[in-house]
């Protein structure tokens, strides 16, 4: 049997981080071990129902080193006497020459409270996201000589600078990444490419069944709006912002209204385009909702629209789950060609696809996607037929339980065709 696992978090549970929280989920269904240590306290109002079926127990690491200093002082005496403590202070040494920040000195503190701590039956660290997870996780590994092994998704990889990754690449035992882009990128840094795994997260199927497809026809001629649905935090590289310009520039004569579900710090700025922009009374503004109530609109709406784009810090997404969601319910989905939606999205066959940051182009798709329910229906079908045959969970879950030493894999994970 595998010894228990240490999985390094930035903050748990997080509603906008389902993908993780089914991976731990099924991982424990197959008998691994896990246990969750956070760098953060979680700031949702809410959680999802998978949380609340995770067994791992929870470590909150402190977040800042001054709010607990008695065990940060703990922290650094036990890891003092530790085998690896030289072999992590030149690591963490090298690391702070280059990246002279406070930030660095708090990773390398909870790393020294999460070796003091991680109970000796624990044999491996796992790091969620590359970048302060990582961090924290391979200083720890150091200290403790235990191997560790990372999966990383989107910002972690695009916003951290490039010597950094291949020093945790050199140093981790494999590392799974959901998008192929993501895994051309990390295999170009690594010294060991094959060390690099193209693993999709998939769906979870279980929790968003497909449902009989019922929508009323509305054409955006009726008395009935079509509803267009976004979900997703309010965030730069989400493309919010051009998505209310796009909507600004609809035909007036068309009935429609834009639902989004979500927080994030530029909430409060979008409702005042949308307002300056005249669209006050056609948004409604929910907020982040638990899945139950995501599923919910997921069914109740028309479309689904998500305009990602690359951020000025380069920060971008990589397979947005909610894409994946909207098509588990046979929602027509219009995205743009960033990252790697178009992994997922077959512009014409199973959604629509537009450039980023192109206002008019968003547009005139929306334009098409609300006067036309016969193509709304026709990609929603063909998407979810797709998201059914290759973007399911359980291929992925087997071949990251073979990684952590449990279980055995089923028919190897092939590229979606």
């Amino acid at each position: 049997m595998a010894p228990p696992v240490a999985f390094v978090l930035k903050g748990y549970p997080r509603l906008s981080e389902t993908f993780i929280a089914q991976e731990i989920r099924a991982l424990e269904q197959r008998g691994l071990d896990i246990r969750i240590y956070s760098m953060r306290r979680p700031t949702d109002p809410a959680a999802h129902p998978v949380h609340r079926e995770i067994a791992a127990p929870i470590v909150y690491l402190p977040e800042y080193l001054h709010q607990e200093p008695s065990r940060v002082w703990r922290g650094l005496c036990a890891s003092r006497h530790l085998a690896g403590w030289r072999a992590a202070l030149r690591a963490f040494a090298a690391d702070l020459r280059r990246d002279p920040t406070r930030n660095r000195l708090r990773r390398f503190g909870q790393a020294m409270v999460l070796a003091a701590e991680l109970p000796d039956a624990v044999g491996r660290l796992h790091a969620h996201f590359l970048h302060t997870p990582a961090s924290v996780t391979r200083y720890a590994a150091l200290l403790l000589g235990l191997p560790w092994s990372a999966s990383a998704h989107a910002k972690d990889i695009w916003t951290t600078p490039a010597w950094e990754l291949a020093s945790k690449l050199a140093e981790c035992r494999w590392l799974a990444t959901c998008t192929a882009a993501n895994a051309r990128y990390l295999a170009a840094l690594a010294p060991v490419p094959e060390r690099v795994e193209l693993i999709y997260h998939g769906l979870d199927l279980r929790r968003f069944p497909s449902f009989p497809i019922r929508r009323p026809p509305r054409d955006g001629s009726g008395a009935e709006p079509v509803v267009l649905l976004s979900v997703g935090r309010a965030v730069e590289k989400k493309g919010y912002a051009g998505l209310i310009e796009a909507l600004a520039l609809l035909p007036t004569g068309l009935n429609w209204r834009f639902v989004h579900i979500g927080g994030g710090p530029l909430l409060a700025q979008l409702r005042q385009q949308a307002a300056r922009r005249g669209l006050a009374g056609r948004i409604d503004w929910r907020g982040p909702l638990p899945q139950e109530a995501v599923l919910a609109a997921y069914r109740s709406a028309d479309a689904f629209v998500l305009a990602c784009r690359i951020a000025s810090d380069g920060d971008r997404d990589g397979l947005p789950n909610v894409l994946m969601e909207a098509h588990s319910q046979g929602l027509a989905c219009l995205s743009t060609e960033v990252s790697a939606i178009p992994e997922l999205i077959i512009d014409g066959k199973t959604g629509l696809l537009v450039p980023p940051d192109d206002a008019r182009a968003l547009s005139a798709a929306l334009v098409r996607l609300i006067r036309d329910p016969d193509c709304r229906l026709r990609l929603g079908a063909a998407a979810m037929q797709r998201l059914q045959q290759n973007f399911a969970m359980e291929p992925g879950i087997d071949r990251l339980a073979l990684r952590f030493g449990i279980g055995q894999a089923c028919a190897s994970l092939s590229m979606p065709r």
